[in-house]
């Protein structure tokens, strides 16, 4: 049904679904309850929304503080991004290690990120559009990230387009993570 890939950072996967492509176009199931329980994965999903973003645009890193705190699925539907998570656990071996992926809709792959993983992506194409998945509702009070250039990323662009929001966001250093690595 799907390959489950692990990353450098513990609980954080890629996921590459079965492709069906055919005259008519393509299927890709992203999501199947039981074959995710199976793998101890998040299956229960509080909410669902995308993003479009321009080609140099980097979102993140952003997460949700505890009790808000959440698994996130995500994965590109249009055009292509080089997408980073960071560690924010503390006690985890790889706490401020980060894992980059490459996400596109010909891959059709997704990221499967645990609680207490900052998350963030630099569209690659002309305009990407990434959908998310996350196990609670959004809590405008929780929503926080660490500085994009503050973690060694080797982003692919160098004239990156950032929200105001993430141009001021702590830098990793700068930034005491309440989440605990378990």
């Amino acid at each position: 049904m799907f390959e489950l890939k692990p990353s450098n950072l513990n609980g954080c996967f890629e996921i590459q679904p079965k492709v069906v492509d055919d005259a008519r176009g393509r299927f890709v199931k992203v999501f199947h309850e039981q074959a995710f329980a199976a793998q101890g994965l998040e299956t229960n999903f509080a909410e669902e929304y995308y993003s479009v973003s321009h080609k140099n645009v980097v979102r993140g890193l952003h997460f949700q503080l505890p009790p808000m705190d959440h698994v996130k699925m995500v994965y590109c539907v249009k055009g292509e991004v080089m997408d980073a998570v960071v560690d924010l656990r503390v006690g985890s071996p790889t706490y401020g290690h980060y894992a980059l992926f490459e996400l596109s809709a010909a891959k059709a792959n997704s990221i499967y990120i645990p609680k207490g993983i900052a998350h963030g992506f630099c569209a690659r194409s002309d305009q990407s559009i990434m959908v998310y998945k996350v196990s609670t509702i959004y809590s405008p009070g929780h929503d926080k990230g660490i500085l994009w250039n503050s973690v060694g990323i080797p982003w692919p662009s160098t004239g990156v387009i950032l929200s105001a929001r993430d141009e001021e966001l702590p830098t990793l250093e700068g930034f005491v993570s309440p989440f605990n690595y378990e």
